[in-house]
Order: C-alpha cells, then sequence, then structure tokens
C-alpha cells in the first residue's frame, strides 16, 4: 500500500508522510521561528537525523543535546540557559519522549519567573504561567509510542525528591508535528518494542478509563487494532516503512487518546523510573497485564469487546491477557519486575508514590496503598493469576 502525504489538525498541525522532514523550513516560516534550537537525546547525535533536519534548513540550527531517557528539572534548566543566551526563538523538539518532552519544557519555561515544579498538573496551577512568552515549538518524533507530540504536557524527574512530576500547560502543545516514517528506521529493535509498548499502554489505559470521552475512545480502540497490526511487523523488520508509518500515527492517536485519562500501569511505573531511571515504555509493558487482571471486575466487558474488535479467536477477557503475554514474548519484553530492578526494598514508598500519582484517579478500580504494594510484589515475583 502507498504511503499517503497527508495533514491533519486533531489536535494540533500534524503533517504525515515519506519525506516529510524536507517541510521542516516551511513549518519554522509558519510560525515565524527565525532562530530555533533543536533539542534532542544522545543517542539521536549518533544518527543522521539531526543531519537530515539542518541540511532541509535554511541555516544549521544550535542543538541541545543533554537530555537524560528520563528528563529532569535541570536537563530543562540548562535548556533555558542556552535558548536565553543565543537568543532563540522557537524550538524543534526531536527525539523520543525524552527529546520532546525537554523540548517543550525549554520553550514553556524560558522567560518564567517561577521555578518548573510550580507548573505541576494540579488544579489549575498552570495559570500561574506568562501564557504570552511561551515559544512556538515544533516537534519532530522519532520513536513511536510517547505521542508527546501531541501532548500539553511533559513528565520531568524532580532530582530531590526522586519524583516524576507531570508539568502542564496549553501552549505547551507543539504548534507543528512532522510524522516522517523514514525517521523511525534507526530505532533498534528492542526501543522499537518498549515505544511500541508504551503506545498500546496509552491507548489500553485510556479506553479502559471510566471517564466519558467518546472522541478519545474511538480513537484508543482503533490505536489498538494498528498495534497488533504492525508493531511485530516494525519490530521484525525495521524496514517495514508501512509498518513503521502506522506505528508512528498510533503513537499520536495513544497520546490524543489519554485526554481520557491513564491508569494505575502509570502510576506503578512513575516512579519506577524516577528511581531506577528504566525505560519508561519497558515498565508499562511489565506491569500491563498484572494491572489488567487486577482491574477485571470493572473493565472485563470492555476487553471482550476489545477482543471482537481485534478478531482474536476467542472473544473473551482471558483471551486478551494470552494476546498481551504472547506478543510480550515476541518482543523479548521480561515478565517480572525483578528483570529491571534487583531490590524490593522501596515497594512501601513507591506504593505511597503511585497512590498519589495522577494517573491513579482515572484507573477503572479505585486503589489504595495496599493494592499498589500487591500489585508491585506480584510483578517482582510474577505471581499472575487469570
Amino acid at each position: 500500500m502507498e504511503i499517503q502525504n497527508i495533514n491533519w489538525n486533531y489536535p494540533t498541525a500534524m503533517w504525515f508522510g515519506l519525506n516529510r522532514i524536507k517541510d521542516i523550513q516551511k513549518a519554522c516560516d509558519d510560525l515565524n521561528i527565525k532562530n530555533p534550537l533543536i533539542v534532542t537525546d544522545p543517542g539521536i547525535l549518533q544518527t543522521g537525523i539531526i543531519n537530515k533536519i539542518n541540511n532541509s534548513l535554511n541555516q544549521s540550527a544550535n542543538i541541545f543535546s543533554n537530555v537524560q531517557s528520563n528528563p529532569t528539572g535541570q536537563n530543562v534548566d540548562e535548556g533555558v540557559k542556552q535558548f536565553n543566551q543565543n537568543g532563540h526563538d522557537g524550538v524543534i523538539a526531536v527525539g523520543g519522549g525524552s527529546g520532546m518532552d525537554t523540548g517543550k519544557g525549554i520553550a514553556f519555561m524560558s522567560k518564567q519567573q517561577r521555578p518548573l515544579w510550580d507548573f505541576e498538573d494540579i488544579g489549575d496551577w498552570w495559570t500561574r504561567a506568562n501564557s504570552e512568552v511561551i515559544f512556538p515549538i515544533i516537534a519532530v518524533p522519532t520513536t513511536a509510542g510517547t505521542g508527546s507530540e501531541t501532548g500539553r504536557a511533559s513528565v520531568f524527574t524532580n532530582e530531590t525528591t526522586k519524583e516524576k512530576k507531570i508539568i502542564f500547560h496549553p501552549k505547551m502543545l507543539p504548534s507543528v508535528v512532522i510524522l516522517d516514517p523514514d525517521l523511525t528506521i534507526p530505532l533498534p529493535p528492542a526501543l522499537t518494542a518498549f515505544t511500541g509498548m508504551d503506545a498500546l499502554a496509552h491507548c489500553l489505559e485510556a479506553y479502559s478509563s471510566h471517564i466519558f470521552h467518546p472522541l478519545s475512545q474511538g480513537i484508543a480502540l482503533e490505536g489498538m487494532k494498528m498495534i497488533k497490526d504492525n508493531l511485530i511487523s516494525a519490530f521484525k523488520n525495521g524496514q517495514d516503512l508501512k509498518a513503521r508509518a502506522n506505528m508512528l500515527a498510533t503513537s499520536s492517536m495513544g497520546s490524543i487518546a489519554f485526554q481520557k485519562g491513564l491508569g494505575a500501569i502509570h502510576s506503578l511505573s512513575h516512579p519506577v523510573g524516577a528511581i531506577y531511571n528504566t525505560h519508561h515504555g519497558l515498565t508499562n509493558a511489565v506491569f500491563m497485564p498484572y494491572v489488567l487482571i487486577k482491574n477485571k471486575e470493572v473493565i472485563e466487558d470492555k476487553i471482550i469487546n476489545l477482543s471482537r474488535y481485534l478478531n482474536l479467536k476467542n472473544e473473551s477477557f482471558n483471551t486478551f491477557i494470552e494476546w498481551i503475554l504472547e506478543m510480550r514474548r515476541e518482543l523479548n519484553i521480561p515478565h517480572t519486575l525483578k528483570e529491571l530492578i534487583k531490590e524490593d526494598n522501596l515497594f512501601e514508598k513507591m506504593s505511597e508514590m503511585a497512590l498519589s500519582d495522577p494517573s491513579t484517579s482515572t484507573n477503572p478500580l479505585e486503589l489504595n496503598k495496599d493494592d499498589f504494594l500487591k500489585l508491585y510484589k506480584d510483578s517482582f515475583n510474577g505471581s499472575l493469576e487469570l
């Protein structure tokens, strides 16, 4: 099937198709960006992606790449310093969630007078920001999972408290998103798997959430169908441009869908990532079946309907869990948390952090600290009872 070049506006301008990175100068012109700062991570610098971007600009842009896999407040502060010293007027955020989140954070914070943590996604804290001094953002995702390109928030680790915090403002939404599947070709199989499972977690938790949002519900449902049809293909053959293109679209769909909310998969994953610096998508993938079974009593009917839409061999909750487990095996995803972290002495602390995580409020089943503690222990030991 031929890959179409097409523009969408949902919720922002999205330019999709092969070699769309060549339109990066047009994006800058449309947003009146004269001196962009490219924000990315060290891994992207080892590829030819930044050269492709700079070759498509009228003049090469400066680069900020001191970004950790789980970006921190300090990463944003250092980027803000470079942004202001060089008089930049916009950001081109390139990469997976770390590069895009940091780029969005830099564009947001460069002229703010309050610290980053004053804009955590709590109530109306976002109104504390000066909305008139937030610079435009162009997002160029090179993985297919995080969906940060269609989100109005970024996630950063507070180095002092070892907690992940969601920073939110409506103007953190990128103004233009360039979805070029050719840029995802260098992504190695393991990261293809981890980021793909992250997209699945976004769609699955949004679909399972009890919040009424039929637009997101439909997007989540179709997103999971596309993941089923394309993730294994992209993992096994990274040159499969059709699968890469579909997964890139699905990543954005997952982020749009979780306007409806997330759940305990993310609540459990955030503390582990903040403390142990694990890959977010991988950690989500490990927790996924344990949380599904915990939520079974309130989501079973939804999962049966989902199984029907995915054309699984049987339309049942257990068949869906078996599909998740089989896909994880094909993607070489570990079954236990013990394979990611070697200790369990912080489970009490992490359970408190998970309970207070913003994702917990939209989990379909109300959970308490003891529930999270048991989920950590079960996932650590591989205790999964269908």
